[in-house]
């Protein structure tokens, strides 16, 4: 990669070498790289550390992207002094935040319009007569901004120290516009149920595992609560689309994505996220997220689907909720021997098929059950009035995947209680996504994306070609 100064690569965590390293299940969505010899050299080399053989560009390109393997970079172009902070607040002190980032010497506050102006000591300040919303907010901050990296943060977070280092370094690649910290909502000592719920359930926190951000994947955005910004990339691409009031980082996010930039996560850096104080706002927050949806969906066709799954393994699902158990069985067989004829030339074709098929039809039940009680529930809800199947379904989506969370995370609170409130998450953001749907009067977010493994996704169909 022209201009980079990586020095080692770590495979994503979906990879798995077959056939002695001369093939490569890996990435999101999963791809099966068949490598030569070579092939096979440049992937331990990248794994390894070494220095890579003559000609591995290419191939570390196509690995990257597809978000097989990510690059370690051990130092980047730009330092401390080469970042601005921009700052959107409106009716709230940011003194504290401006006190935790003393170390940065360019820092903006961008006042939305406050009832009562804000103050803050140490940055410098600059207000808006009428309320724009966040999107105006950082792109007033972004017109000011003369350091060649921007950094957004919001008034509700903190960044922990260290937090900006890891992300900077991301820049050595050219191609990388944009980076983003995880953003952690950590539940202090004697904190409420809203804050315990939101310390494992935040939108906003995508987890310890970094990737490539883009639509369609395992890492489908990021928040602009914190993130990293090449601030000439942001001002040439015309920033933060001020029509959205919600979505306004994603839909920036992905436009980066399209025209041939990366967007990276980065969760080394952390920044903690302190989440709404009230459930009514906690509520709106919620459905805010699900309107945002149909306003993605119009710049972005295809891009926010609310199931992306193999057709065969909603078949599958389809046939146990009928009552149809043998059925389910007997079609979850038929794709695992359809799939081995695709990967005939593996050792282990059969072995493999059926793994990949067993671990996608579990995969594909918990993203029903998610459909069913986020996007799908006032269908859902109205067949349930009539129909004790229906009723059933409803029961097991809304229950069996908070139960098995539950278990396997071990939150800070009871799981009646974690249920309760997944519940309660799930329909705030469905009434929303209805919402936004109606208003634009399009069916695009509500439409599940069925495909069968290995075509691409129905957004990416509607992409230009490399």
């Amino acid at each position: 990669m022209a201009g980079t100064r990586v020095t080692r690569y770590v495979l994503d965590r979906s990879a798995r070498p077959l056939d002695g390293g001369r093939a490569l299940l890996a990435g999101s969505p999963l791809a099966l790289f068949r490598l030569s010899e070579r092939g096979a050299e440049v992937l331990n080399a990248l794994v390894a550390g070494d220095p890579l053989p003559k000609g591995a560009a290419q191939l570390t390109e196509r690995l990257v992207d597809a978000g097989a393997v990510h690059p370690r970079p051990d130092e980047g172009p730009y330092r401390l002094d080469d970042v601005t902070v921009v700052i959107p607040v409106k009716d709230r002190s940011v003194c504290d935040l401006v006190a935790d980032l003393a170390p940065l010497k360019h820092v903006i506050v961008v006042d939305d319009a406050s009832s009562t102006p804000v103050v803050a000591s140490g940055a410098r300040v600059l207000r808006r007569t009428s309320t724009g919303g966040p999107a105006a907010a950082r792109n007033l901050g972004l017109a000011a901004v003369t350091t060649p990296i921007v950094a957004f943060i919001d008034a509700d977070c903190r960044p922990e120290p260290g937090w900006l280092e890891p992300l900077l370094r991301h820049f050595a690649d050219d191609r990388v516009a944009a980076v983003a910290p995880r953003i952690s909502s950590p539940a202090a000592p004697g904190a409420g149920v809203l804050a315990r719920y939101e310390s494992v359930r935040s939108p906003l926190d995508l987890g310890l595992a970094e990737g490539r951000v883009r639509a369609g994947t395992r890492i489908s955005y990021v928040p602009a609560a914190a993130l990293l910004v090449r601030a000439d990339v942001l001002l040439a691409s015309g920033g933060f689309d001020e029509d959205l009031r919600w979505g306004e980082d994603v839909d920036l996010v992905w436009r980066l994505d399209e025209t041939g930039f990366r967007v990276r996560y980065e969760p080394a850096g952390v920044v903690d996220h302190q989440p709404r104080p009230t459930w009514r706002a906690w509520m709106a927050q919620r459905a805010s997220y699900g309107r945002s949806a149909a306003d993605l969906a119009a710049r972005h066709p295809g891009a926010a689907p609310p199931l992306a799954v193999s057709g065969w393994s909603a078949a599958v699902w389809a046939l146990a909720a009928a009552g149809a158990p043998l059925a389910a069985l007997a079609t979850a067989g038929g794709t695992a021997l359809a799939l081995s004829d695709k990967l005939e030339n593996l050792d282990q074709p059969v072995a493999e098929a059926l793994r990949l098929t067993g671990t996608g039809h579990l995969f594909a039940g918990r993203m029903l059950a998610s459909a069913v009680t986020r996007a799908w529930w006032p269908i859902v809800v109205a067949l349930a009035l009539v129909s004790r199947r229906a009723r059933r379904v409803l029961a097991a989506a809304a229950v069996l995947p908070a139960l098995v969370d539950w278990v396997r995370q071990r939150p800070p609170l009871d799981p009646v209680r974690y249920v309760a409130l997944r519940i309660l998450d799930d329909a705030a953001y469905g009434v929303g996504l209805w919402q936004g749907a109606i208003a634009r009067r399009t069916a695009d977010p509500l439409l599940p994306d069925l495909t069968s493994w290995p075509r691409p996704s129905r957004y990416d169909r509607r992409q230009p070609p490399p």
